[in-house]
């Protein structure tokens, strides 16, 4: 990593460690005080619950973004993922769904993952493609029916169930918040990751193969969106061909109120979990004051052009 983009990771850490943390505070309050039943433990556990998916697939999209790429088929594969998922279930395989699944996750980042690498197509224009190829595919699959009917199965433990007072799902995402963690700052990998968002030409004279590193980051990003995909279906007790509507723009929100630049090559995975905690708490205090979803829109979408504008006045009016 180059001690320029080292510089700037030092320079956003007020914002995501101090400032959105003491946000989350003021909200909390806000919302004890205000809402109705919103302090108590069981609607805390549901919060964690309810975010923990989102957290997966803004772990993995903060990845992407910090090498100034975007993934916008990360819904599509979701929906692809349940209804493998639910296949393999129908069958009596859980392994088999699980497989299927996961491997359609990464056959799809692979192929983001090769064009954006070895072409000059913009990631935003690739993934756009593939979300409407993937759901397309998902919906051809089932003919448009969610698969329903699945046989009973511990499987379904994973979306609903606990362990002790914890969500397993919320473990899940723990786990995976580790292990990217640890491959964006004890390895190469995340090195590379930095330094081809702070400045891909400066990367690629450096030796760094960009190519390959782009496929691994896509690629992660599909298998992480898998599993969210497994989980949700655990959740639902079902296969939806269009589950995950909209996960792409929120995990995407997540990122930048977390910190994360959409420049690439600056932000920090903690304030991506930072900024799911803010949506997810803001739409169940908003939900237990009475506010319509519609109106949760709106606020989420306000916070998020806030964030992307801020992070462009820290940055100087932008790079790019």
């Amino acid at each position: 990593m180059s001690t320029a983009t080292t510089t700037k990771g030092f320079r956003s850490v007020d914002w995501e460690v101090v400032g959105l943390p003491a946000v989350l505070i003021l909200l909390v309050v806000f919302f004890a005080l205000r809402a109705p039943h919103f302090a108590e433990v069981s609607n805390m556990s549901n919060v964690a619950r309810q975010g923990a998916v989102l957290a997966l697939i803004g772990i993995a999209q903060t990845v992407v973004i910090l090498s100034a790429g975007i993934d916008l088929s990360v819904g599509s594969v979701i929906a692809l993922s349940s209804v493998f998922m639910a296949t393999g279930l129908q069958q009596g395989n859980v392994w088999l769904g699980a497989a299927l699944a996961l491997g359609a996750g990464a056959l799809v980042g692979l192929v983001n993952g090769l064009i954006i690498g070895l072409t000059r197509i913009t990631p935003f224009i690739v993934t756009l493609g593939m979300l409407s190829i993937v759901s397309g595919l998902a919906l051809t699959i089932t003919n448009g029916d969610p698969i329903f009917q699945l046989p009973e199965s511990s499987f379904f433990e994973l979306g609903t169930g606990y362990v002790g007072p914890v969500p397993i799902p919320v473990i899940v995402a723990a786990i995976a918040f580790v292990v990217v963690w640890l491959l964006l700052y004890r390895t190469r990998f995340g090195t590379h990751v930095y330094a081809i968002g702070g400045n891909e030409q400066a990367a690629t004279l450096a030796g760094i193969a960009v190519a390959r590193t782009k496929v691994l980051v896509y690629m992660l990003s599909g298998v992480f969106a898998a599993l969210g995909g497994i989980i949700l279906t655990a959740r639902v007790h079902s296969g939806q061909p269009l589950l995950g509507q909209g996960l792409e723009l929120s995990s995407v929100a997540t990122v930048v109120i977390g910190g994360t630049s959409l420049f690439g090559g600056r932000g920090r995975l903690i304030g991506t979990l930072f900024g799911v905690a803010l949506v997810g708490i803001v739409q169940n205090g908003l939900d237990l004051l009475g506010v319509s979803t519609f109106i949760q829109r709106i606020v989420i979408g306000a916070a998020t052009i806030i964030a992307v504008l801020f992070t462009v006045l820290r940055e100087g009016g932008g790079r790019r």
